[in-house]
């Protein structure tokens, strides 16, 4: 069946809910966006009302979320699956950091570095358990899934640079976390996957003068530029939609390894 503005309609994609965390602005807008084109209910978790205006604009419902929160991460699940089951969960959202461990004026700052690893760590783990209590409860499909997370780490959490300590920690965790919540939930028929970007055109980048951007994507060995947030919606929408992938971090960085600094 067929949407007056031409683009075909799914109508079981119709009755499946996401929630994506991050939808603000970089690659969690760009899969808000995509997901909602493909007939997605899309729930977008965002920290600023500027956000959330743009984002009801756009046909996604948006949701004031700080993912560090129990309450506003309950909140927001129980949001999502008022209309249809939550079918999955994208985290990206996160918070960067470069800040040397030894540092001119002292060491790396305790504040800090627990502040990014309670955004991008603690933070995926508590949109993560919540979200599985709630599909736990969703009625199986034919291959007995019942949902779908989607979690977003970095290529830092294999080649972390000099500065990134806190940052690739907390990747890191991500990384190691994926494979054992994959086994849990299984036996839920839940999956778990995530991708870890390289070195892509996002409000974290955008800020660096064109020369520094350039030299950048020099780096990548093919394609030779940064990723662009559309390209990691588009495999966000091929993991929901391919149930095979299961417990895998999949890096998406065109062949970079980065360097030390």
């Amino acid at each position: 069946m067929y949407h007056p503005l031409g683009w075909e309609v799914n109508w079981v994609q119709m009755a499946r809910a996401v929630l994506v965390t991050g939808a603000g602005s970089g690659i969690g807008l760009a899969t808000a966006r995509l997901l909602t084109a493909k007939g997605y209910r899309v729930y977008g978790g965002v920290r600023r009302e500027e956000d959330a205006a743009r984002l009801a604009q756009e046909g996604v419902v948006p949701l004031l979320l700080d993912v560090t929160r129990e309450e506003d991460v309950r909140r927001a699940v129980a949001r999502a699956q008022e209309e249809a089951p939550l079918f999955a969960v994208v985290s990206a959202a996160g918070v960067g950091l470069a800040e040397k461990i030894l540092g001119k004026e002292g060491p790396h700052g305790l504040e800090s570095f627990r502040r990014v690893l309670e955004v991008n760590l603690l933070g995926t783990f508590n949109v993560l358990r919540l979200a599985a209590w709630a599909m736990r409860e969703n009625p199986p499909d034919a291959e007995g899934q019942r949902g779908v997370i989607v979690n977003t780490a970095s290529v830092a959490a294999f080649e972390g640079q000099i500065g990134q300590a806190a940052y690739a920690a907390s990747k890191g965790g991500v990384v190691a976390l994926t494979l054992p919540a994959a086994r849990e939930l299984a036996g839920w028929g839940i999956r778990v996957v995530t991708v870890a970007p390289g070195l892509f055109d996002t409000p974290l980048l955008q800020g660096l003068p064109e020369k520094a951007k350039a030299s950048l994507a020099a780096q990548v060995p093919f394609p030779p530029r940064l990723g662009r947030p559309e390209e990691y919606a588009a495999l966000v929408l091929h993991v929901l939609e391919n149930p095979m992938l299961n417990g895998e971090v999949i890096r998406l960085d065109g062949a970079l390894r980065m360097a030390p600094r």
